[in-house]
């Protein structure tokens, strides 16, 4: 596995002007037992509090040692197949982590450590939603050291005309999905949002994962989603949404796809300043961005965030940040 890229400069807040924003983790470890998504096996997850520069981090209960111990980076993704995969050197893995990965993002927890007695994480109703509850029901713990941002300092791009992903320098962090399917129920779908005041929670994490009824045989005898139902995920069937209650926004399966994005992103070990753009991405060309966004280090830097002071919100990635100057 390469090595962990590390920071090449720091920019500190102007006290006078804006408040240093702090890291966080929760007050309290909170539990959920599920099923995974392609496993179909039953899986107890609990996500614990964790010290400062820890990062996110997994803990395979179910193993032993240091063999357990997955952290949750880019340079730890071994598979990109319908799910993003990280794993560690004595071979344990953790699958579908991108839904759970995205609400940490979106609640803006930078240290924690999951604890899960699997291989891979719940998938609950196919959503970031369920996740985003657990870290509210338990709160979350402002930390006594600053909260770093991946700044994108010049034009990065995988892909090529057909599906890419690329990011430039912005204020703040913005993605902009485009999905182009034949099948008439989803068609062109194309969304852009900044992901500031908690726009994330409201409009994209109850967004649930989809499928189609015409893979589902193909995909189970490839050992994948075997834990997939009506209950955790849209399904498709030509122009039809075989789902009871329909579809939770017009456009959700765009909006899944920026979760996923989110998710796979925050694999970056750090909140990215930049407006992303993605044509028909996956887990695979999202994983292919970070590692040519880390190659060169003319393309990022590190920064701490500050930002105005505002009553009763919390200040995280996913609120109107403002990067510090010297």
């Amino acid at each position: 596995m390469p090595e962990v890229v590390s920071p090449r400069k720091t920019v500190i807040g102007v006290p006078s002007l804006s408040k240093v924003v702090l890291q966080k983790t929760l007050k309290s470890p909170i539990g959920c037992t599920g099923i995974g998504l392609h496993s179909g096996k039953k899986v107890t997850m609990s996500l614990n509090p964790a010290d400062p520069d820890t990062g996110i981090v997994f803990h395979r209960t179910d193993l032993d040692g240091d063999d357990r111990i997955i952290p949750a980076r880019w340079d730890c993704v071994v598979d990109t197949r319908m799910a993003t995969t990280i794993g560690n050197q004595s071979g344990a893995c953790v699958s579908t982590i991108e839904h759970l990965m995205a609400a940490l993002a979106g609640c803006g927890i930078d240290n924690a450590i999951i604890e899960i007695d699997g291989a891979e994480v719940p998938v609950m109703d196919g959503s970031a939603a369920p996740f985003i509850f657990l870290v509210e029901c338990e709160g979350m713990s402002e930390q006594d050291a600053p909260r770093k941002a991946i700044k994108i300092e010049r034009p990065v791009k995988v892909g090529d005309s057909d599906k890419f992903v690329s990011a430039t320098p912005d204020d703040s962090f913005s993605v902009g999905f485009e999905i182009d399917f034949e099948d008439a129920a989803i068609a062109r779908q194309k969304l852009s949002m900044r992901l500031v005041n908690g726009t994330f929670k409201t409009e994209i994490a109850r967004a649930r994962t989809f499928g189609f009824v015409h893979e589902v045989d193909a995909l189970r005898k490839a050992g994948l989603a075997l834990g997939g139902s009506l209950d955790n995920a849209v399904v498709i069937s030509g122009d039809k949404i075989l789902n009871g209650d329909g579809l939770r926004y017009d456009d959700e399966f765009v909006r899944h796809k920026i979760l996923d994005c989110v998710g796979d992103l925050y694999l970056a070990g750090a909140p990215i300043i930049g407006q992303i753009d993605a044509l028909r991405s996956g887990h695979a060309l999202n994983n292919q961005f970070l590692i040519s966004l880390f190659s060169d280090d003319k393309a990022w830097s590190y920064v701490e965030m500050s930002g105005a002071s505002v009553p009763g919100v919390s200040h995280n990635w996913d609120q109107e940040a403002v990067l510090a100057t010297a």
